[in-house]
């Protein structure tokens, strides 16, 4: 068995709810195993005999897709990936003035070097973006609400996102989960 991190997008959202006790129970009823969740924003570790990110993603996506009524995006990765994300975004210097904030967006492939280029050129003031794999991290100096570098800004230029998590949480996943 093999386990993996998954984030899934927009669960909670637009009148949208998917009780995070029913998504443990819909994916042990489809095979999972040893399954865990992290606070109510979608974020969940499972045990499978499935070897493939892409094939974890779609079967946890359909699963609760199908259960939810509604199309769900499911991004995985494998637990040292997290602990590996969280020294790459520690080694990156904080680039901005003023009060910090971090997330990183998790995309389903990695980008082009072009795309990836194009991303990290990003220019807004109190933005900036950095590239690192298949994530992205976004690191803002002004409230999330207001930026301009979201998840469909990051879609445009990347392909599908799956989710942006504040870095606290990847910090907090990657302790409780990772290797």
């Amino acid at each position: 068995m093999a386990k993996f991190v998954v984030f899934l997008r927009a669960v909670n959202v637009g009148g949208r709810k998917l009780a995070m006790a029913d998504a443990r129970k819909v994916l042990e009823d489809n095979g999972f195993t040893g399954v865990e969740s992290h606070i109510q924003t979608g974020n969940f570790l499972v045990d499978t005999s499935l070897r493939s990110i892409a094939k974890v993603e779609q079967a946890v996506g359909e699963a609760l897709g199908k259960h939810a009524g509604y199309d769900i995006v499911a991004i995985a990765r494998r637990p040292a990936d997290l602990t590996g994300l969280v020294e790459a975004v520690d080694a990156v210097p904080v680039s901005l003035e003023g009060e910090q904030s971090r997330y990183v967006s998790f995309c389903a492939e990695a980008p082009t070097a072009a795309r990836a280029a194009e991303l990290e050129e990003w220019d807004a003031p109190g933005e900036r973006a950095h590239v690192i794999g298949k994530d992205v991290l976004m690191e803002f100096a002004l409230p999330f609400h207001t930026a301009k570098l979201t998840g469909p800004k990051i879609e445009k230029v990347l392909g599908v996102a799956g989710t942006a998590r504040n870095m606290t949480v990847v910090r907090a996943l990657a302790q409780k989960w990772g290797t």
